[in-house]
């Protein structure tokens, strides 16, 4: 057999949980194809002076053979993946992950292979997303009122921040740790190990876990690539991409209580909402929920679990 070359681009540091799942593919995928595969793990791209979203286009050109990427940014080629960020209405991990497994996420995947260079060829999980600020204590909607917020490059993010009284602002991963320590944003919304490892904590005091997004995180390999693979390697990267996403999902769900553990958090405030201070953020982002859902074919809503 040929040898196979396969790089795999990420933007996180080593102990980060896409960072170990990359290297369980790696080795997964070495124990099925041996010295046949040529194995390169790009651990954080931004090392190398580029953003993290030229990752994308790394792999749609094949210069990276696989990326792990939020789905959020995939919006922008099919506008049904904002189905997937309806804010505060998943739960907890068994309904999110029903959801990753479930047909709305098959339909995307099939969409997405249609109109880009892309195959989604796996689905992990990015964790629940919550609010940090430096500024003052937020349980309530209306105690974001006025707060610059650095947010995805997402419409359905930008519109609930909006809704909620944010001022909502793009800034690339690669600058968020600077545009909070200068305070050019008074708040940031992250999944719990991206506001630690970015060093958010140091500035901002209040933590609130919101809860407010579940974030998927796909899995993207250049098309043409994984189609032209034989079977034998496409079944190898294929087993190696179910071991390393098994492996992710529960890296994923030891992690948020293990960096409230592992941190030093005197210098914080966590805060955890009632039930009635969740419900009154979910009553105020009702509207960005059904209109969203107003734009796109009704059987597709009803592909997403219910809490």
């Amino acid at each position: 057999m040929e040898r196979i070359d396969i790089r795999f681009g990420g933007y996180h540091g080593p102990s980060s949980v896409q960072s170990r799942a990359v290297r369980v593919f790696g080795e997964a995928l070495a124990g099925r194809l041996g010295d046949d595969v040529a194995f390169e793990h790009i651990q954080n791209v931004m090392d190398l002076g580029r953003p993290a979203t030229d990752l994308l286009d790394m792999v749609s050109t094949g210069e990276a053979t696989l990326c792990y990427f939020a789905s959020s940014y995939l919006g922008q080629h099919v506008p049904e993946f904002e189905l997937l960020d309806l804010p505060f209405m998943i739960r907890d991990r068994a309904q999110a992950h029903a959801m990753l497994d479930g047909p709305l996420c098959a339909y995307l995947a099939e969409r997405i292979a249609d109109v880009t260079d892309y195959r989604i060829v796996s689905w992990w999980d990015n964790g629940f997303r919550h609010l940090s600020n430096g500024v003052r204590p937020i349980r309530r909607p209306e105690d974001c009122v006025g707060l610059r917020i650095r947010t995805l490059r997402s419409d359905i993010y930008t519109q609930t921040f909006a809704a909620l009284g944010f001022e909502p602002v793009f800034t690339d991963v690669k600058e968020l740790a600077g545009a909070v320590a200068s305070g050019e944003v008074d708040a940031q919304e992250n999944a719990l190990a991206n506001t630690f490892s970015l060093g958010a904590n140091k500035h901002h005091r209040w933590i609130t876990i919101s809860g407010h997004f579940f974030g998927p995180t796909v899995v993207l390999c250049h098309k043409a690539t994984y189609d032209g693979w034989t079977d034998d390697v496409r079944s190898a990267a294929d087993a190696a991409l179910a071991t390393a996403t098994a492996a992710q999902r529960e890296f994923a769900d030891a992690e948020e209580a293990a960096v409230l553990a592992n941190n030093d958090i005197s210098g914080n405030e966590i805060i955890n909402l009632t039930e009635d201070e969740r419900a009154a953020f979910l009553a105020v982002v009702q509207p960005v929920v059904a209109a969203t859902v107003a734009r796109h074919r009704d059987e597709l809503f009803e592909y997403l679990p219910k809490g």
